[in-house]
């Protein structure tokens, strides 16, 4: 090779390899307020334990192996819930996606996708024993995206959770799930394979119902680590401006820039997202994840990928962008903050 050829290449390749360094520096540092080296070392820290429990393609697996979700949720009033709950866990990486939901929701949430599964049986007599012979194939039950509150479904939802919990399958709660917890936080309390994925109003509902004191609104960090002590160390995912993610001895913060786009379901991807993730971190245990506990792992990769789609849609779409602009960008997303 001439040798100005030959020094054109070492330039570019240095060029390149700079410019690689710095958009991974970037995505880092969008995750936390950079204060110290020190800061930006325990964040790379974190997504580095995020990347060691997401499994590897490879040709020797078969259908199932990756993830078995199931969402438990869609009612008539509520049926994009599910479905954006559900498509987020299979955009991420999971092999299969199942819906429980109502009767009247089926039909239209097998309009959306026939990558669902979807199994119209909530609102049945039977409904638990219906839910109950499917556990043993999930890896994770994700419960609330489009539940309602109507009485029937969430005493439903009652005895799907004691059953998930007896079969020590791990649990995402959001939305009117949240609203169940609140009226009955017996039923998930002290049970350390369960998330709750609270916005801040749902946070505060919470907080008052398990602490009997109201929220204080100063002491965010303080409000997250207590109300997860008082549920015996579950993880809480306070949504919000920042991200608190506690299991009651730690709290991470999850700052990644986003967009100040609010469209509906956002917290619908997360939940879904975090379903795989949480089950990937659990079956990959604490020597892939340091030691950390797995579903503070996953739940920061979920806010992170979550807050990663909201940024690239709204880079596109601006005011327009809708949460089905975000999961079109979860491939991409998933691949620019763990993958590359």
């Amino acid at each position: 090779m001439p040798r100005g050829r030959g020094t054109l290449v070492c330039v570019v390749t240095a060029l390149v390899s700079a410019l690689v360094f710095w958009l991974h520096d970037e995505v880092i540092q969008r995750s936390f307020p950079i204060r110290s080296a020190h800061t930006l070392k325990d964040m790379e820290n974190i997504f580095q334990l995020v990347r060691n429990v997401i499994p590897p393609l490879t040709a020797k697996k078969h259908k199932g192996q990756d993830g078995r979700i199931g969402v438990i949720g869609g009612c008539q009033e509520y049926t994009g819930a599910p479905y954006f709950a559900a498509i987020s866990a299979l955009k991420v990486g999971a092999d299969l996606s199942h819906v429980f939901c109502t009767k009247d929701a089926a039909a239209a949430i097998k309009s959306y996708s026939p990558e669902l599964i979807v199994h119209p049986v909530l609102d049945i007599p039977n409904a638990v024993n219906e839910v109950e012979k499917w556990l043993p194939r999930l890896h994770t039950v994700v419960l609330g995206p489009g539940l309602g509150r109507d009485e029937v479904i969430l005493e439903h939802a009652k005895g799907i959770i004691e059953k998930t919990k007896a079969k020590g399958i791990p649990i995402v709660i959001d939305a009117d799930g949240l609203w169940l917890v609140a009226q009955h936080p017996s039923i998930i309390q002290g049970y350390q394979r369960a998330i709750l994925t609270p916005n801040l109003m749902e946070f505060s509902r919470l907080y008052e119902a398990v602490l009997r004191d109201p929220m204080d609104s100063n002491d965010h960090h303080g409000c997250v680590l207590r109300l997860s002590q008082a549920l015996g160390n579950l993880t809480i995912v306070q949504k919000g401006e920042r991200d608190l993610i506690s299991d009651g001895e730690k709290v991470l913060v999850c700052s990644h820039e986003g967009s100040n786009r609010r469209c509906g379901g956002q917290g619908d991807l997360l939940s879904g997202s975090l379903g795989v993730l949480a089950h990937w971190a659990f079956l990959a245990g604490s020597e892939k994840t340091n030691g950390q506990n797995p579903f503070l792992v996953a739940a920061f990769g979920a806010c992170s990928l979550t807050r990663q789609c909201n940024s690239q849609a709204f880079q596109k779409y601006g005011r327009s962008m809708t949460t089905q602009d975000m999961i079109a960008e979860v491939g991409t997303a998933f691949n620019k903050l763990f993958e590359t």
